[in-house]
This record gives C-alpha cells, structure tokens and sequence, in this order.
C-alpha cells in the first residue's frame, strides 16, 4: 500500500504538558489501523501507550494520548508508531519511516530547560559598528594612532565608503569611524524597516576594528564611544520595546590584553614573565613563551578555564562579565558567544560541555530571559538540546543548505550541487535533531561578517536572491539580516564583507520595500514565528512547505526551474477541503481549494507565500 498520511505538531496544537504528564495529538488519514501507538522509554526501556480516537478534521483522524515525561532527566524522546497487517510505519520529527527510526530523529521534549519565548518573534538585524555609521568624527582613529601585529603595522583611518583593501593582514587594521552615536542615530531607520532585535559585533575595548581581541571586557571601546553612551543605546532600544544582543569573546584575549602583555608596557604580564599571577590565565609550555593561540593565530592567546581566577572573571562571581551588562544600567537582552563550542580546558576543548552549562547558568541567574546564543560554523545538535545553548547561528541547519542549493558552493566556497529534494531533506534532518522550542529559536542567515554576502555569492541574481529572502523571514527559527543587504549591499570574502554602509543609496534602493514587506509578514504571523513546519511538495526543481499554528495556515511555495510550474497539493492534509489561497507577496489571483486540493501556479524561478483560508473566515 501507499505510505499513510501521519502528522504531529508539537506546537500548542499537538502537544501539552501538564506537571509530569505530556499529552500530544497525532493526526492520520481516516483508514483503519491496526495499532496506533506513541513509544517513549521513562526509563530507557521501551513503552507503547495506545492512542485514542477523538475527532475528525475533513479526512483526518485525530489521535491522542497521555503519559509520563521522563523523570530521571530534562529530556523526553517520543516516537509514533502504525501497523497496518504486515506492515510498520513510523512518524519521528524528520518524516515517516518503515522501521523505528534512529533516537536522535524522534521527537524531543524538554520539560525543565526552555529557550526564551520572545526570540522567536523576532527580526534581527547584525551590525558590524565600524562600518555601519559614523555619526561623531570626534571618535575617529587617527593613522599611526597606535601599532598592532606586534608593533609592525600602523592603524589605518579611511574615509566612509572608501574600498576595503584586500592586501594580507590588512582586514583588522581599517577604521571608517562606525560608532555607538552612529547606530541610535538610526534605531528610527531600523523600526522603519521593521527591525526588532539588533545583534552587535564586539564592542569592547580592543586594537582591531572587529574586536575579537578584547583588551578590556568592562569598558566599551573608545573609539566607539562610552559605557554611558552605551547605557543610552540600551535605553532607547528598550523604549522601542526592541532588545539587543551583545557578542561575547571568552574563548580567547587579545595578546595585548593587561594579563597576557606581549609588547611588554607591564611588569606581570603573563608573556614576559613566568612567575606572573596571569600566567595560568592562559597554556604556555613550561616557562617558555609558547603558548597556545585560537587556530594557531599568535594574537589571540585562548583562557585556561581550569583557572578558578578565569572562571570568576568571566562568568562566575557576582561581578563576572556576563552578569554585568546583562545588569541595569546595560541590561542587555543576551550574548552571542563566540567560538563557544572550542572554550575549555586546554587544547581540545575539554569538558566545554560543562562550561557552556556555566555559561548558561550565569546569564539565566541574573536574566532568566536572556538568549544564549551560540557560534557554530556546522552541526551544533548536541549543544542544542536545552541544557546549553538556546539557539545556534544556524549556518548548518540553515545558512549551509541555502548556499548550496542557489550558489552552489559549500562554506568553503567547493563546488556542490544539490537539487530540492536534497534541500529539504538536509532542512529535515538538523531540525529533527533538536527539541522543537529550540528550533525555534535558533538564528538563521543568509550571510554574515564571517562569510561573503548572499548576493554577490548569486552574482547578483534578483530571483535567487528573492528566493533565499523568503526562505529567510519564512523558515522556522528567528531571521536575522545582516546590515546592508535591505539595500542590496554586495561584498566578497572577509574582509570586502565588511564595507561600509552606503547611506545615500538607501532611497534609491529597489529592496528595502520589498525587505520591508517581508519583514512585515513575518511579525504579523503567528504561524511564521512559532507554527509547525509541513512538507506539503517536493520535486527536483519545486517544493512547498506549510507553517501552521492553530487558525493560521501559511504556505510557501519556491519554483527553482525556469519553466512555469503548475502543482497540484494535497490541502486536505491541512483540514482544508475547501477554501481560498490568498497571495501574500505577490498580487496574483486568488486560488480554490477544491476536494481538499489545491492548484497552485508558479512563474519560473519564483517564490510565494499563500495563506489559506476557510471559506468561513475568507471575507
């Protein structure tokens, strides 16, 4: 026989927990099974609870049943599971399936360790403060202001908008007078837009224009501005009622930092002296001045985290620099931790797990709202079960998979040519992996300081470049932009990815109205922000995913060839056998719904996002 329709959402429509009992709905097509079962292991045996019949949806049956979350850990793994005669069909998070599916794909319930509601309801908007604005020049750097590369290169002040050197070793070393002023000159700008969470690039004091070498983890960088200026910005963002996240480097300092002193202008530093108090901050060999460096890289000596004096700094102590700007009169929303899952003890990052853990404790102590976010160039799953981090940067589930299927490069920029079918799986598969509230909260991009920009990775192609966006405000987990790309803003590799943001060029823009309109559907929708995500089609050129939260129903429909495409999709999967499609982006006509199936046309290359409506509620 044909596979059988199986669904489960564990949204508030499919799942609720209450006290120790988790109760979820299973959905399936109204055909007689012989067994329908929910398989759960309270003590990591199996158990098989029945379902029970409880109403109908169109052609659906509904399905329900209760029982014991685990007890002996924060984590519930649950799984469904038909017989039909002689045949098994089992429902885990990534689809349906023959045999019991592998652990790491059944559905996932944390009861004790959630991610903050507010993320998901988001749009974030990176800022790279050198090159965003420079609103007071009295800031700016001055050319041979100081030396960096061990007192080898002078720094460089450039004029706003002047290109980005390409030359080696010259990426950190430009300044284009980007400032605290600058970004609350623009918070109206970025409401306009629809913006409402900023993630800034590092902010603390440091000699490079990126500022992964912190020098100073409590005062903001001069050049910057001031940690009363900061206060400020923090204010006005919170007025708005927008949140801000900080980026945080605690994996490693910079050589210059007081502790580790390599120019030596100190009398204990830990490089020029052995018998310094600072010298366990960090992994010299013996009393020799090797030591190890981030990837190897000189200036950026990497924390001993076995160091007690380390941990109280960073995290530990009722004054540790997570808890302070975390703390009135900064009160920011969260931390993006840099690099996190290479912090430790030692070369090989041991025992990370437990300081991501302690990181976590640090931040929710002092905000139990606060977003823990991790750096995570692949796969993050096992940070990413609610006992760490709360979201991830998502190049994996993500970032990685878009790329490949619309510029056909890998990260690191390696032909690869994956179709439809191979995108949507590898979508399915990394968020399977993880607890639903999770997913919902990691961070999705198209592009960032780290990678070169979308659009220039597709040369430029508007429809690839529509599609990705869409992709983006639509996927499940919070969208986030990075600064120019609302105006089209191209940029090769790191640094070309980092140019200044060309401020007269905004109103000329043909995106920024059409980034506007996205944004807009995004903090309308319910569905878009929490609902579940549904493969309703998918081809080689085509696919067609719904997101669903109790009224709300929302379709998103990309057409990758260069043909016009007419799809026939089964409605009726959604409890809809009639109804109307409504267009969202675009001003096409509107579609029937007809015996639960809906035709939907699509233009070549194409992306849409339809919301489906009873013809009760259609006015």
């Amino acid at each position: 026989m044909n596979t059988p329709f199986l669904y489960h959402a564990q949204t508030t429509d499919g799942l609720s927990c209450d006290n120790d009992l988790l109760t979820v709905v299973f959905k399936t097509e109204a055909i007689e099974f012989d067994k329908v079962q929910v398989r759960h292991e309270p003590d990591n045996e199996e158990y098989l609870v029945d379902l029970h019949k409880t109403h109908r949806q169109g052609r659906l049956q509904c399905w329900e049943a209760t029982f014991v979350i685990n007890k002996d850990r924060p984590l519930t793994h649950y799984v469904f599971k038909v017989v039909i005669g002689t045949q098994q069909y089992w429902l885990d998070a990534k689809g349906v399936s023959k045999r019991i599916p592998a652990k790491e794909f059944h559905f996932k319930y944390n009861a004790t360790q959630q991610p903050p509601e507010w993320v998901s309801k988001q749009v974030f908007y990176q800022i790279f403060p050198d090159r965003f604005c420079n609103q007071d020049p009295a800031l700016n750097i001055v050319t041979g202001e100081y030396q960096v590369k061990n007192g080898t290169r002078d720094v460089i002040a450039k004029s706003w908008g002047e290109p980005v050197s390409l030359q080696p070793g010259e990426g950190g070393i430009e300044f284009y007078g980007g400032d605290l002023a600058g970004i609350e000159s623009k918070l109206d700008y970025l409401q306009d837009l629809g913006i409402t969470s900023i993630y800034l690039n590092p902010v603390f004091s440091s000699l490079s224009n990126h500022k992964y070498d912190t020098t100073d983890y409590f005062n903001i960088d001069p050049h910057l501005g001031t940690n009363q200026q900061f206060a400020s910005l923090t204010a006005n963002i919170h007025q708005r009622e927008m949140k801000i996240v900080l980026d945080a480097v605690f994996n490693h300092t910079s050589a210059e930092h007081p502790w580790f002193d390599k120019s030596g202008k100190t009398e204990c530093g830990a490089f020029h002296h052995p018998e310094s108090p600072y010298r366990d901050y960090y992994f010299f060999q013996g009393e020799s001045k090797e030591y190890i460096g981030w990837k190897g890289v000189s200036n950026l000596p990497v924390l001993n985290f076995e160091n007690q004096l380390v941990k109280d700094y960073i995290y530990q102590s009722d004054d540790a620099v997570i808890k302070h700007w975390l703390r009135s009169p900064y009160n920011v929303d969260g931390w993006r931790f840099d690099v996190i899952h290479m912090l430790g003890e030692g070369e090989g990052a041991k025992n990370n797990a437990h300081y991501v853990q302690e990181f976590r404790k640090a931040s929710k102590q002092e905000n139990n709202d606060a977003y823990v976010l991790g750096e995570h160039f692949f796969e993050a799953s096992s940070w990413l079960q609610g006992d760490q981090e709360d979201g991830s940067m998502n190049y994996y589930g993500f970032a990685h998979p878009l790329r490949a299927l619309l510029a056909k490069q890998d990260i690191s920029y390696d032909p690869i040519d994956i179709d439809a079918c191979d995108f949507v799986d590898w979508l399915l598969e990394a968020k399977a992996k993880l607890p639903w509230a999770n997913q919902l909260t990691q961070l999705n991009q198209m592009d960032s300081h780290d990678t070169a920009r979308f659009i220039s990775l597709v040369n430029g192609d508007q429809a690839l470049m529509k599609i990705a966006s869409t992709l983006l405000m639509t996927y499940v987990g919070a969208p986030c932009l990075y600064y120019g790309t609302e105006i089209g803003l191209e940029g090769g590799n790191d640094p070309d990815n980092r140019r200044c943001f060309p401020w007269g060029e905004v109103e000329n823009s043909p995106w920024f109205s059409y980034y506007q309109s996205l944004i807009h559907l995004r903090t309308s929708s319910h569905a878009l922000q929490k609902g579940w995500l549904h493969p309703l089609h998918v081809d080689e050129k085509s696919f067609v995913f719904a997101r669903v939260l109790e009224q709300e129903t929302i379709l998103v429909a990309v057409n990758l060839s260069d043909e016009e495409l007419e799809l026939v999709l089964p409605a009726w999967q959604l409890g809809f056998e009639g109804g109307k499609a409504m267009s969202l982006l675009t001003e096409k006509q509107d579609c029937d719904i007809d015996g639960g199936e809906l035709r939907l046309a699509l233009s070549p290359q194409e992306s849409q996002i339809i919301k489906l409506e009873h013809i009760s509620n259609v006015k």
